[in-house]
């Protein structure tokens, strides 16, 4: 499972791209620390390979089952410059996208078609007002220095 992370105002988004699938399932236990905190997740599958379109079902199962309530998901079907190799059909993958109320784009890094559109697209659904992050428990003050102390 590649992971990256990538700011977006101050949003966290968490991009889990499922190439292969037997690294993703060995490190399946690892993922929440992947999309904790995150606002949207980016779970991408090769339209080539249906296998990968499964598995990327079951991501977006476990980020809407176990990742916050309000996260934007974008299913992201990559290598879109393989047509003539297409193994998910593009309006399967938007079928389900509409019925998981997620976003769906069909991309190709190897060109860049439509990435800089799919994080368009999420930045759009993200709320105008980031969350503001958790105060610490415990926080750190500074020690207040003693201006009349001659030593230490």
């Amino acid at each position: 499972m590649g992971h990256s992370w990538t700011g977006c105002a101050s949003y966290l988004i968490t991009v889990l791209s499922l190439t292969c699938s037997c690294y993703v399932e060995r490190y399946r236990s690892l993922a929440p620390m992947y999309y904790r905190g995150a606002a949207a997740a980016i779970v991408v599958y090769d339209i080539t390979n249906k296998e990968s379109f499964n598995g990327a079902k079951s991501w977006v199962k476990e980020l809407q089952r176990r990742g916050d309530p309000n996260v934007v998901i974008a299913l992201a079907g990559n290598k879109a410059d393989l047509t003539n190799k297409r193994r998910v059909e593009i309006e399967e993958a938007k079928q389900y996208s509409e019925e998981n109320g997620i976003l769906h784009m069909e991309t190709s890094a190897k060109n860049a078609t439509h990435v800089k559109d799919l994080f368009q697209a999420i930045a759009h659904k993200l709320p105008q007002n980031p969350p503001q992050p958790e105060r610490d428990a415990f926080p750190i003050i500074p020690p207040k220095h003693n201006e009349s102390k001659i030593c230490c």
